[in-house]
């Protein structure tokens, strides 16, 4: 039987150890999350030029954009590759998004950050705090949030959107916030206070024990 991560449940009790005994050793890993137009990649921007931080890099069937690498930001690749990974039980966690692609995490990516001895961001959608926390029940996942109309402002102002992207990023919005409680904490990303949040961010960060 699977488990909605992925993972066989004869399995998981075995994986769930290893990664645990893996998170006592190394508990740098930080889950930053937020809604489109909340502001997270420009947090972390802002976190890799301060702190010594390794990412946790996500695997996606979606096309790679312009200015966009292998890794950077994400692992591109088939959607029938990606499949097969799910089926062979590869996924730490993964979810099917808005925008019909699938987007997930591997096990030996969350174990190349760990490894790295770094701080580990990990950036993933509600759905991915979900499988998250099912298996890292401690890791700390902070929320990356904004008022709804400034959200909804910072969306409209990106270039060739259409609106039924914007209806359906912000129908997508509505339902993330129902998840709420499943983060630990809570930064808001005003306007012109970017600098602001993200030193809220690294005040989590390095008073986290």
């Amino acid at each position: 039987m699977k488990l909605s991560n992925g993972v066989n449940a004869d399995s998981y009790a075995d994986l769930r150890g290893y990664f645990m005994l893996k998170v006592s050793m190394f508990n740098n890993l930080f889950i930053i999350s937020g809604p489109s137009g909340a502001g997270e990649d420009s947090i972390i921007s802002i976190l890799e030029k301060k702190l010594s931080i390794e990412k946790v890099i996500t695997t996606t069937t979606r096309s790679m954009r312009h200015g966009e690498f292998q890794k950077k930001p994400y692992y591109f690749i088939s959607k029938q590759k990606f499949l097969k990974n799910i089926k062979d039980n590869k996924f730490f966690e993964y979810a099917l998004a808005y925008n019909n692609h699938y987007y997930g995490v591997t096990h030996n990516e969350i174990n190349r950050v760990i490894n790295s001895k770094k701080i580990g961001i990990w950036k993933i959608e509600y759905q991915g705090v979900i499988s998250a926390k099912k298996l890292f029940k401690n890791i700390p996942a902070i929320l990356i949030n904004a008022p709804i109309k400034i959200l909804e402002q910072r969306i409209k102002k990106r270039a060739n959107v259409s609106k039924q992207y914007i209806q359906t990023r912000q129908k997508y919005t509505q339902k993330w916030m129902k998840y709420k409680k499943l983060y630990d904490y809570e930064v808001i990303n005003q306007d012109g206070k970017l600098n602001q949040a993200t030193d809220e961010v690294i005040k989590i960060i390095l008073n986290y024990k």
